[in-house]
């Protein structure tokens, strides 16, 4: 099916955060609507599919709206929203992003996310965490480094799994080996990097595995669907095709045990350095 782009703007490119991200930062910002990674592995159980708001009824991955005024929008906004936070006693902090990736193909079109890092680096946060799962972040390693000497910067690299296909389900938005030499280059750059197995999918080889993020990045974080996906009970991911194909794999990577099992494995490999859920996303290891 065609993608249906459209080019919008903002008012306000800075949402205070709520819910599972109020722990995290104090705002989240999305350079894009919608993610054209919906059709690829993170899209199947990807939350934001199950938000009408976003949506509008139309197939996730199947629209992108690129909102071309997000820099001039973040420059006019964020002296406001810095007074706010600091009013809550809080450093202005922002995840980019929670509900797109910063580095869809169309970035390397439209700039929308490399503008923005621009405009930080003018007006820089207290502190940046940005997520994405494209190995193409690297390809703004520069502009990283700049914005890193003025605020506190987390790269987070999301790799769910060593394996680089799944049965039955689409391919990766980026090939795993392609993330972790990403990794590499992030942290070789003295960039605080972070690899997030956020949804956990089952892993071949657990040590093995760990022991490559050790030397590619700072710390890990595991999530699970379960507690992982904005439901109490995993209920929005066990609406798709995730966990059979999960469970075609491994039965027992479905439960929370499996994350625990995991994480046990990389805190052998990687002691304090490990966080879980929302403690890891908020930058506490263990």
């Amino acid at each position: 099916m065609p993608l249906e782009l459209t080019q919008v703007t903002v008012k306000n490119i800075l949402t205070r955060t709520t819910g599972f991200l109020r722990e995290v930062t104090s705002h989240s910002l999305q350079p894009y609507r919608g993610c054209t990674f919906g059709n690829a592995l993170c899209g199947v159980g990807c939350y934001v599919q199950h938000s009408r708001h976003i949506t509008q009824g139309r197939r996730w991955g199947g629209f992108l709206e690129v909102r071309t005024n997000a820099a001039d929008s973040y420059l006019a906004n964020c002296d406001r929203e810095r007074r706010w936070a600091e009013k809550r006693n809080e450093a202005f902090s922002i995840f980019c992003s929670s509900a797109t990736d910063p580095f869809v193909p169309q970035e390397f079109r439209y700039g929308i996310t490399h503008s923005l890092l621009e405009a930080m680096c003018e007006r820089p946060p207290d502190e940046l965490v940005l997520q994405t799962h494209s190995h193409r972040v690297a390809e703004c390693l520069p502009l990283l480094q700049q914005l890193a000497t003025r605020c506190r910067l987390r790269v987070h690299v999301s790799i769910e799994t060593d394996r680089e296909r799944i049965a039955g389900l689409p391919p990766h938005a980026s090939p795993v080996e392609r993330r972790l030499t990403a990794c590499e280059k992030l942290r070789a750059a003295r960039l605080f990097t972070v690899v997030t197995v956020s949804p956990l999918l089952p892993i071949a080889e657990p040590e093995r595995f760990f022991a490559r993020i050790a030397e590619v990045a700072d710390a890990v974080v595991l999530d699970h669907f379960i507690q992982g996906d904005g439901s109490h009970d995993g209920g929005r991911t066990l609406r798709t095709s995730l966990p059979a194909a999960m469970a075609a794999i491994d039965p027992h990577s479905v439960s929370l045990a499996y994350r625990d099992e995991m994480a046990a494995c990389a805190r052998r490999i990687m002691p304090g350095r490990v966080g879980v859920n929302i403690a890891g996303f908020a930058g506490r290891y263990g």
